[in-house]
């Protein structure tokens, strides 16, 4: 099976990254990542070094500067698709537009409910007996793009925001990868083989849930 190029964009731990990383390594999983980029030094960050050549972190940079950088990065090395995986930035719309649909996010709610930040709060303060992650494209908006896949967790009274995280990551680790795949698949070989510069329609099916 023929690989797309994948880039991960992170700020964190990185343990989505890891998951799809360790996916990207089997053979029905038509993702290499070839690139990661992060926005400051993270223990994501130290772990991409040891197995991605291609790491770079652009921390304290101005948006504008930032994203000239890696976009040059990205197309240098012909990344065919982003995935965004814990990253704290907000990127801009000529970035967006640049690479309209092709860049995928995995946001810890299910949307459109809770976008944005401090989610699990939220969700205990709103008394939610269920919460769960989205993994959208992402668009001009604030996690407003096209949802192609989400996971569903219960919660009870005595979860914290502690107890909810561990919860959602174990089911994200699991849908992301999952999502990508499906999207790949979707788009990439069965609708436009390697691009997604001919599709008009806004992709609406869910491609995967849990």
């Amino acid at each position: 099976m023929n690989k797309i190029k994948t880039a991960v964009f992170i700020s964190g731990e990185g343990s989505n990254f890891k998951s799809i990383y360790r996916n990207s390594l089997k053979e029905d999983y038509p993702f290499e990542i070839v690139v990661v980029i992060s926005d400051r030094k993270c223990d994501g960050y130290e772990f991409s070094k040891s197995i991605i050549n291609k790491t770079y972190m652009f921390e304290n940079y101005k948006k504008c500067h930032f994203e000239k950088e890696v976009h040059n990065i990205l197309k240098k090395n012909a990344i065919e698709l982003i995935c965004l995986a814990g990253f704290m930035k907000i990127l801009g719309k000529e970035f967006v537009k640049k690479w309209e649909k092709k860049i995928l996010n995995i946001h810890p709610s299910i949307l459109p409910l809770f976008p944005g930040l401090n989610t699990h709060t939220r969700v205990i303060r709103q008394g939610m007996k269920i919460h769960g992650s989205t993994v959208h494209v992402v668009d001009k908006g604030i996690d407003t793009g096209t949802i192609i896949a989400q996971s569903a967790i219960a919660i009870d009274n005595l979860d914290d925001e502690k107890s909810i995280e561990e919860k959602i990551k174990k089911s994200e680790h699991y849908l992301y990868s999952k999502a990508i795949r499906n999207y790949i698949l979707n788009f990439y070989f069965k609708k436009n083989k390697n691009s997604l510069k001919n599709k008009k329609n806004k992709y609406s099916k869910i491609l995967y849930s849990i």
